[in-house]
């Protein structure tokens, strides 16, 4: 083949980078190295952790839960109570208004009577009167009759202003509801966040580290062996019929499962047990640990007896009954029932004497 030929037929060469736009492409080169080995990195998955680890962030988690379950509890219970009020306040304002109504459809009869005879004059009246007698008690009559009218019209006024108060309250505690109703919503999904959270590191374990995991944390809050219906030993009897009442329906409670927000009477939560264990022997209490800590007497450790209710952790998110012997019945946590357990299984906050 000609020499010119085959130059011809010969690929171009391509020209390297020089200069400045070496530089560039080096650059540009060495970023795109940088951002691969950084998304390989992140891609990773994150480092495996020990059987211990993954306990210890659980009951973390499980721990978080109950805090955000009395927030939600909490919340809760004040929204219910201003959905009350408000429904009482619009109630009020219904009947104020039909009251009203009635009183203005009164007063709007007077006004079309005395519409219609507004025309004669009280004197004239008086000379074309055949019974000038007879006429001046009619007067009379009309004199008290406007009294009566006048205080007619105050009243209407006074209704109306009332009215405008009872909807401004209303509209206020619809408002409250309202902020109170997205704090449940938070509390809500505060508890199933973390609860999932949970069980997504319980199901890096193995079937054995499971059990391992149960056994431990059964341990932590009495034992599962002591969920049965049988008193524990060294239990003492309550000081009153009130305190036996409720210690009996704990009693009656044992073995039924945890279920965040719950209060009976197939399920409950920590605090949603010691209110219906009360309510069982005629009193009233609060739904949330933070309250129920303040709805009687405190007490002592040392000075404790049946029915006083027992908190513990810092910021008062666990509350128990206590049944003496220093064991209480309580509600756990999830996937752990109603049972009985020691006082010193948790860090104590308080105790409180309810009656």
């Amino acid at each position: 083949m000609p020499a010119h030929r085959e130059a011809a037929h010969r690929k171009p060469k391509q020209r390297l980078f020089t200069g400045p736009a070496a530089r560039t492409a080096a650059t540009l080169a060495l970023a795109g190295a940088a951002t691969a080995t950084t998304l390989e990195g992140s891609a990773q998955a994150e480092p495996q952790l020990t059987p211990a680890q993954v306990k210890a962030k659980v009951d973390r988690l499980y721990h978080d839960a109950e805090a955000a379950t009395e927030k939600y509890n909490g919340a809760k219970e004040a929204a219910e109570a201003s959905e009350k009020s408000f429904d009482a306040l619009r109630d009020e304002a219904a009947r104020r208004t039909e009251r009203l109504n009635t009183a203005r459809d009164a007063l709007g009869a007077y006004a079309t009577a005395q519409y219609r005879s507004a025309g004669i004059d009280p004197a004239v009246r008086l000379a074309l009167s055949s019974d000038p007698d007879e006429y001046l008690e009619r007067a009379s009559y009309e004199d008290r009759a406007g009294d009566r009218q006048a205080g007619a019209i105050n009243g209407v006024r006074r209704q109306i202003n009332e009215i405008a108060q009872l909807r401004a309250r209303a509209q206020d505690e619809l408002d409250l509801l309202a902020s109170q109703r997205t704090a449940l919503r938070k509390h809500k999904d505060d508890v199933r966040t973390r609860l999932a959270d949970a069980q997504r590191l319980l199901a890096t374990l193995t079937a054995e580290q499971r059990a391992d995991y149960e056994r431990s944390a059964d341990a932590a809050h009495g034992g599962a062996a002591r969920a049965d219906r049988g008193a524990p030993r060294g239990s003492v009897a309550a000081p009153n019929a009130r305190a036996a009442e409720a210690i009996a329906f704990a009693q009656g409670a044992l073995g039924k499962p945890y279920v965040w927000g719950a209060t009976g009477p197939s399920s409950f939560d920590c605090s949603g047990l010691t209110q219906a264990a009360w309510r069982a022997a005629g009193v009233s209490l609060p739904r949330t640990t933070y309250t129920q800590i303040n709805a009687g007497q405190r007490v002592s450790r040392s000075e404790l007896a049946p029915g006083d209710l027992v908190f513990f952790y810092p910021g008062v998110t666990h509350v128990g009954l206590y049944v003496g012997g220093g064991q209480m019945i309580h509600a756990p946590r999830p996937g752990a029932p109603v049972r009985y357990a020691s006082l010193d299984d948790m860090p104590f906050a308080g105790a409180t004497r309810v009656a």
